[in-house]
């Protein structure tokens, strides 16, 4: 799953990664983006490509109770064309969510320790979305919301977690940001698990647990200092 991610670069940074055009004119400095939170996306608006900012957690516009993002922070791919909750977002309205890294929380016996995923050049991951709109009642604005898609683990993430965030290469931004019609086929087989996406995983401090927390502390390198590409059971991590 994907539950707790960074966004340290500028939205103006991101739109020069992204050719895209910054909307959002957000300064980044995010080390704790959770669900319900608003954060940075890549989308496609006609014909130009804009970094904005939507609130995380899809609300379908024909479901009225904000709690149901909650449930839907996340969507597996292996059900998106059939979900009721996403199938039409699948369709026409796909984003990128460009992070720096995510958290996911590691098992050991009783204790549960926080580590931070990346890439391990420090690039930009750009993870898999759908985002749908809705009115806000009595005003003229739109809430705008959105989910991330996660899939099998790789190797590497398997011995973390059983889900991980679908991780969209260079290569395939401009199909998955298109909002002309597309083959499912082809758009499903982006959503696999990629064992050629190198990933660290650093352990960070418990002070991530806490959606309050914010700032550089939290992805800092905590109890032993981590090798290249540590796996759990390396005796890189507290209690292994």
């Amino acid at each position: 799953m994907c539950g707790r991610f960074t966004q340290q670069r500028p939205t103006s940074e991101i739109a020069r990664i992204f050719d895209a055009e910054d909307l959002a004119g957000d300064p980044g400095e995010h080390f704790n983006v959770a669900p319900t939170d608003e954060a940075a996306v890549v989308v496609q608006r006609d014909d130009r490509r804009a970094v904005t900012r939507y609130r995380w957690g899809l609300q379908p516009a024909w479901i009225d109770d904000p709690k149901i993002a909650s449930r839907t922070f996340n969507a597996r791919a292996e059900t998106l064309a059939t979900s009721p909750l996403f199938r039409d977002a699948f369709k026409r309205r796909r984003c990128l969510v460009p992070v720096d890294g995510f958290y996911e929380w590691r098992r050991d016996g009783k204790a549960r320790h926080p580590l931070w995923i990346r890439d391990p050049e420090g690039r930009p991951l750009a993870l898999a979305g759908l985002w749908t709109g809705r009115p806000i009642p009595d005003s003229d604005e739109w809430l705008r919301t959105f989910t991330i898609v996660t899939t099998r683990p790789t190797d590497y993430m398997a011995a973390i977690h059983d889900r991980m965030p679908v991780i969209i290469t260079p290569d395939n931004w401009a199909a998955w940001l298109d909002r002309t019609p597309r083959d499912p086929g082809e758009l499903l087989a982006m959503l696999q698990p990629n064992e050629a996406i190198e990933l660290d995983a650093q352990p960070v401090s418990p002070l991530v647990n806490n959606v309050r927390n914010d700032g550089p502390a939290l992805i800092e390198a905590w109890g032993p200092e981590p090798a290249p590409r540590p796996l759990p059971g390396s005796g890189l991590f507290p209690d292994d």
